[in-house]
């Protein structure tokens, strides 16, 4: 048809231009492949500034990069809203309001899936509607939405990796590592199968194993933006750690791997520094915080920088303990204080939703401050990371808080042997899904001398034992 072209899932858009399809379809690319290169949708528009598409797929991007530039391409997308595809319609009205101040998340993810079912090959709205899910603590709602799309995409590039992590965040291992390797036989370049299949091998702990892995398929993340590049070392740092690794290969993996992204030219900084705070937070809590000392210092500098504030819940949570620790406490305090008013500003339903969120964040600062009894306090003897899930972070990044949490409960368990027992019973857990990794074990040899039981030696040669087997 004259003035309409056919998208790469086929389905039609109201354009004369080459270039503003091309641009498009370029833009599902960078999305689906976690590309640095998702700007590229702005050529689109300059292509043919009347598409409907090209015009609110800007506008979508331009929410998270430059929201001052959104209404342009919003109003522009509007003004040529009669004259654009069913198709385009549609898109308009979920991304409109995907990206309203006002959004409800559960009103837009039944928006999501009511478009998936009209146009269930378009992965870049599964893959929006997914993101909404992660933030709202939903893998359920996430896993509904792409097994309602599976059987028209069973042979498409990317929908297995988009699987295979709802299924990791709701525990179903088995099935997780099936749909990512079934993904990673379609495209081993895919760099959202790889991280789910890294995420298997770490919970097994198969530290070796994901570390191998993930380090062949690192010469395909060149193309990648900030966070997925930094993610994925994120994850092979973490593999390093756990399996008892030299410390200085953690080190090695800081610096030249996640921090070094930071010397290209179309880094973004939020997304280094998230993995990078991230990663200094679990090397603190495994007791190795004085090699990297330093390091710490300097990105706490950067976190100063109140331009990276209340971007994202989880982000602020790993920054006041930064900031509180390395002694920025007036900056820290003004971060919590922003965070507030922003919890405040909720729908009452979202403000429920954060409130633990909240919590967390206040007993990191003062965890940073060394003020172990006052976090214990705040967090409570029925903590659980998981009901956290909202902060935006994975049940992988979520661990280091129960980690935390335990060490709180050893440490107060010197002077109250109820804390000891929770302790003891919190590590059980954690190791009848993790049994192969040391640190856990080391922890429970702790509560185990606290309280005087005989089997700590055992736990003590069980730990020892682990270490030595990963990375000799």
């Amino acid at each position: 048809m004259e003035g309409v072209k056919l998208d790469q899932w086929g389905y039609e858009v109201k354009t004369s231009s080459d270039a503003c399809i091309a641009a498009i379809n370029s833009y599902y690319h960078q999305v689906l492949s976690y590309g640095r290169r998702r700007d590229v949708i702005l050529e689109a528009p300059k292509a043919d500034p009347d598409c409907v598409l090209g015009n609110i797929l800007a506008a979508s991007f331009l929410c998270s990069f430059d929201p001052s530039r959104v209404p342009t391409f919003l109003d522009a997308a509007n003004s040529c809203l009669d004259n654009a595809s069913g198709y385009e319609k549609a898109v308009f009205d979920a991304v409109s309001y995907f990206i309203s101040p006002d959004r409800d998340d559960d009103v837009a993810v039944d928006l999501h899936s009511t478009f998936l079912k009209d146009y269930p090959r378009d992965l870049v709205s599964l893959t929006r509607a997914q993101v909404l899910c992660f933030y709202m603590g939903r893998p359920d709602l996430s896993l509904q939405l792409v097994q309602q799309v599976l059987s028209k995409n069973e042979k498409a590039n990317f929908i297995y990796g988009m699987l295979a992590f709802p299924l990791l965040e709701l525990g179903r291992m088995v099935d997780a590592e099936k749909a990512a390797k079934e993904g990673f036989e379609i495209n081993k370049e895919d760099p959202w199968t790889q991280h789910a299949l890294c995420h298997v091998y770490q919970y097994e702990c198969h530290f070796k194993e994901a570390v191998i892995f993930m380090e062949e398929c690192s010469q395909s993340w060149s193309p990648l933006s900030s966070f997925m590049h930094t993610h994925n070392w994120w994850h092979v740092a973490l593999c390093y750690l756990e399996g008892n690794s030299p410390i200085d290969k953690v080190a090695e993996v800081y610096d030249e791997c996640i921090w070094k992204e930071l010397e290209r030219s179309d880094a973004s900084p939020v997304e280094v520094y998230l993995n990078a705070v991230s990663l200094l937070l679990r090397i603190y809590v495994r007791g190795y915080i004085k090699v990297f000392e330093d390091r710490l210092k300097v990105l706490a500098k950067c976190l100063t920088n109140k331009a990276f504030w209340c971007l994202e819940w989880h982000f602020d949570v790993l920054i006041v303990w930064a900031l509180a620790y390395t002694g920025e406490i007036s900056k820290a305090e003004d971060l919590l204080t922003g965070l507030k008013s922003r919890l405040s500003q909720m729908s009452k339903k979202k403000q429920q939703r954060m409130q633990k969120g909240m919590l967390l964040a206040e007993a990191l600062y003062k965890y940073g401050k060394g003020e172990n009894e006052k976090a214990l306090e705040l967090l409570g003897l029925q903590f659980d990371a998981i009901d956290c899930k909202a902060i935006g972070a994975s049940d992988e990044q979520l661990d280091v808080f129960n980690e935390i949490w335990i060490i709180l409960l050893i440490n107060g368990g010197e002077t109250t042997r109820v804390l000891s027992i929770a302790a003891t019973e919190a590590i059980e857990k954690q190791l009848k899904k993790r049994e192969g990794a040391p640190f856990l074990w080391r922890l429970l040899e702790k509560c185990y001398h606290t309280l005087g039981r005989p089997e700590a030696a055992n736990v003590g040669e069980r730990a020892s034992a682990l270490a030595v087997a990963y990375f000799t």
